[in-house]
């Protein structure tokens, strides 16, 4: 006998929940303290009145239930909204529960028909029916005995099961039937520093490096390195990130701008890793022992900042597994073994790795080099070029890390085509590297911060970094101190994770020709550097990154990602938009808190015009007027829907603008 068919649908259909990952393949994502909306289209044939409600539950096993909403028709049909503040970390199960709220179907009919004279008593013995469910309150027994006396007018009864008291007994436990549940959903909610931090890059080998005088260098060691720290942590910073610290190889090492052949001098590119002195696992003499690493992790430490590791699987000429593990490399029909290519480019200093040869081998070789390193203190890895390696390993790798090791953060330096960045973050890498960089016009940056915040938030966590040792825009070459500026500025308030490499608050603006990266570029040479004489001349933007991080730490608001709206302006280069918290989203006694960027694109000119907000995306009526306070300027105006603003390149081509609310909002 055939088994029955067992619909896959609800009595209730509920459809298209979000957030899902594509597929649903792995959990989605979030960091502890994010506010995450809910979605679902929840209908039902008939007319009955809906309701739905959204089920959190925790990792400790309790239970949270929240109201959704039905969004506008204009914005979706049939759509249901609720956000959830995810504070604890761990795995949590959310579900959608959607119901026929009798109470609101009965009100609804009763409402078109007693007025209108039609079935009158009956509609008065249904309504009391369904409130004998509601229990014996006040409310509930004074409309039940309006509903049977006589006596009053019908519109007169009908006006107790209007009673705000009623109304709210009944909206806090709905009288509901035909109950249906969606499937369980997992969201794996993972520290804050996965989705939030403020990140400054260095080179240690450059700080306190010293040039004899026979053209030979000192190198700056984990010691010098150390003294930087304090000045990093006063700009406001989180995370410190230090490419590989490990031993460079010899063998085609590459010497200043990418040449060829490297003088005696030359440091070589720290990429290049392996040499006789050891390979992933070890550290670089010239930087000092694995004491001196652990000094500059409790230096870190005691500034209030985490150390982020460069983890670059790929070998130089002279590692010791390509003698030791030949099978781990790919080797070309002459019998030499493969270098590095992203054409035209030519990396004969590294090798990459072969993952199909010994699979297991090699692994497993990888995984206890991450674990050397977590051992030793450190729980963020930046990862290089993630996306020239198997997505299969990367799924496996994290997994197995986090298994054991929950607060490591892996960051993908993921600059590739959008199907293996996104599957980068799906497969479990908590931030990533993103197009930030070059999205520069108004219409580009729109699109991407939509993007980013709204398609691609439940896996896809953007770290905006404004340059690299790789990456030196056009936007930043010819844009002067204002491009440095604007750039700053968005990547600090459009993301709750940006960062800088070290040489950006001096505007080193140059480039190698026909490239994009910097001229004399550090990742072949020591680069000591000034910042002090910098700041005290005037030449320096380190007080301006200063203010943009004593800004993201006293607004909450820009410490979340999904929040992010974006409004409109009468001018093709100025961007407008803003985010919000609620004030239950961020503690007890707290006010909302709003914050606008109106930003000038276009670090050339002076713009003046009008912008036009959406207020109920700050929480505010429309229309009204309110008091906002730009944050970089301390200047105060009154504003509304519709504002003029002039933005001077030259001067502030950047408004950060906080808004007012009075207290109690």
């Amino acid at each position: 006998m055939e088994t029955a068919y067992e619909p896959r649908i609800g009595r209730i259909p509920i459809r298209n929940l979000s957030p899902l990952q594509p597929e649903d393949r792995w959990p989605t994502k979030a960091f502890a303290g994010e506010v995450v909306p809910f979605e679902a289209t929840v209908f039902k044939e008939g007319h009955d009145q809906l309701g739905t409600q959204l089920l959190l539950t925790a990792p400790d096993g309790s239970v949270r239930v929240t109201r959704m909403t039905k969004l506008p028709i204009e914005q979706a049909v049939d759509r249901w909204h609720a956000v959830g503040q995810l504070d604890q970390e761990g795995a949590w199960t959310w579900r959608v529960r959607a119901f026929v709220d009798d109470w609101l179907t009965w009100l609804h009919n009763a409402e078109i028909k007693v007025p209108a004279g039609v079935d009158v008593e009956l509609m008065f013995q249904i309504g009391a029916q369904l409130l004998k469910r509601a229990g014996r309150s006040k409310p509930v027994l004074q409309a039940l005995a309006a509903f049977s006396d006589p006596t009053q007018s019908a519109g007169e009864r009908l006006a107790f099961a209007l009673d705000p008291k009623l109304t709210a007994l009944v909206e806090t436990k709905p009288l509901a039937s035909l109950v249906t549940d969606s499937e369980p959903h997992e969201i794996r909610v993972e520290r804050s520093r996965a989705g939030v931090g403020s990140w400054y890059e260095f080179f240690p080998r450059s700080i306190g490096a010293k040039q004899r005088k026979d053209g030979s260098w000192i190198s700056g060691t984990f010691r010098t390195a150390a003294k930087r720290l304090p000045e990093v942590k006063r700009m406001g910073f989180d995370v410190v990130y230090l490419p590989p610290i490990h031993p460079i190889g010899r063998a085609f090492r590459k010497g200043p701008n990418n040449t060829l052949n490297a003088g005696p001098n030359d440091p070589g590119s720290p990429w290049a890793i392996g040499a006789a002195e050891g390979g992933h696992d070890a550290i670089h003499p010239d930087l000092g022992t694995e004491k001196d690493f652990t000094f500059f992790l409790d230096q870190a430490k005691r500034n209030g900042l985490e150390v982020a590791l460069d983890l670059a699987f790929q070998c130089a000429p002279d590692h010791p597994w390509v003698t030791e593990h030949p099978q781990w490399f790919t080797t070309l029909p002459d019998g030499t073994i493969a270098y590095a290519e992203n054409p035209p480019k030519k990396y004969q200093d590294i090798y990459p790795l072969n993952f199909d040869n010994d699979w297991d081998g090699l692994t497993q070789a990888l995984l206890r080099v991450v674990l050397h390193w977590v051992n030793l203190g450190v729980k963020i890895f930046r990862v290089d070029n993630p996306h020239t390696k198997p997505l299969r390993f990367w799924e496996w790798l994290i997994h197995e890390v986090n298994a054991a090791h929950p607060d490591v953060i892996f960051f993908a330096e993921a600059f590739t085509r959008p199907p293996m960045m996104q599957s980068l973050g799906q497969v479990g890498f908590q931030q990533s590297y993103t197009y930030f960089t070059w999205r520069n016009t108004k219409q580009e940056l729109e699109e991407y911060l939509t993007e980013v915040s709204k398609e691609t938030s439940a896996w896809f966590r953007p770290n905006f970094f404004v340059n690299t040792p790789d990456i030196l825009t056009e936007y930043l070459q010819f844009g002067g101190r204002a491009a440095y500026k604007v750039r700053a500025a968005l990547a600090a308030t459009a993301s709750p994770s940006w960062g800088v490499y070290s040489g950006y608050e001096l505007f080193e603006d140059v480039a190698r020709p026909g490239s994009e990266e910097n001229i004399d570029n550090e990742k072949y040479e020591y680069k000591p550097r000034d910042f002090a004489a910098a700041e005290a001349e005037g030449h320096s933007l380190a007080p301006y990154l200063r203010q943009l991080n004593r800004i993201r730490d006293n607004h909450p608001a820009l410490k979340q990602l999904r929040n992010l709206d974006v409004h409109w302006s009468d001018d093709g280069a100025i961007l407008v938009f803003t985010k919000f918290l609620a004030a239950e989203h961020i503690g007890r006694g707290a006010r909302p808190d709003g914050i606008i960027v109106v930003a000038n694109v276009d670090p050339h000119s002076v713009r003046e015009t009008n912008i036009h907000l959406d207020l109920t995306k700050l929480g505010l009526p429309y229309p009204s007027t309110y008091q906002v306070t730009e944050l970089l300027t301390n200047q105060t105006w009154t504003w509304g829907v519709s504002n003029f603003v002039r933005l001077d390149a030259y001067q502030e081509p950047v408004h950060i603008l906080s808004v007012e609310y009075p207290r109690g909002a």
